[in-house]
C-alpha cells in the first residue's frame, strides 16, 4: 500500500495539477488556496480573462530578452497566486486565515498580496529565488514552508 501524503503533500500535488493549465510559455506555475483542508480557490499564470494567450501569439519577455525575476509588469500573464487570490475574490470567498500552496516560490509583488490577503501560511517548492519576498513574509510572520521537489 502506498504511503498516504501529508496535507502539504497532497495540496503540493494538486497545485501541480493546476499548474498543467497554464498557458506561460517560460514557467508553469499552480497555486491552491486552503481552508482547514478544503480548498477555496485555485489559480494558474496565464493572460487575463479573454485576452489572447502567450501560448497562442508568443512571449513578450522572450521577443524583449526580459530575464526571469525582472520587469514583472512586461508579462502579459497574471501570476499564479494572484489567480488564486482574484478567483476567490470574484466568488466572494474570504482569504483570511488560509494557507496557499504554491508550485514555486512567490515573487515580491504576490507576497505583498499575500500579506495584505490574510494568508497566514505558504507552502511551496522553491524553484524561483526572490530574498526580498522572502524577507517580507518573514516579516509579516507568515509561515514558510520549503517542501523538496520530487519531481
Amino acid at each position: 500500500m502506498a504511503k498516504r501524503p501529508s496535507w502539504d503533500e497532497y495540496f503540493l500535488q494538486l497545485a501541480d495539477l493546476v499548474a498543467s493549465r497554464s498557458t506561460c510559455m517560460r514557467r508553469q506555475v499552480g497555486a491552491v488556496l486552503v481552508r482547514n483542508e478544503r480548498i477555496i480557490a485555485t489559480g494558474y499564470n496565464g493572460a487575463p480573462r479573454g485576452l489572447k494567450h502567450c501560448l497562442d501569439i508568443g512571449c513578450l519577455r522572450e521577443e524583449q530578452g526580459i530575464p526571469s525575476g525582472q520587469r514583472y509588469e512586461l508579462c502579459r500573464g497574471v501570476h499564479a497566486e494572484q489567480n488564486a487570490l482574484i478567483n476567490a475574490a470574484f466568488y466572494g470567498v474570504s482569504t483570511q486565515d488560509t494557507v496557499l500552496y504554491c508550485t514555486n516560490q512567490p515573487c515580491i509583488i504576490c507576497a505583498r498580496m499575500i500579506i495584505n490577503a490574510g494568508i497566514n501560511k505558504v507552502v511551496h517548492r522553491g524553484n524561483f529565488h526572490d530574498i526580498l519576498a522572502l524577507d517580507f513574509l518573514n516579516e509579516a510572520g507568515i509561515e514558510l514552508v520549503l517542501m523538496e521537489d520530487n519531481t
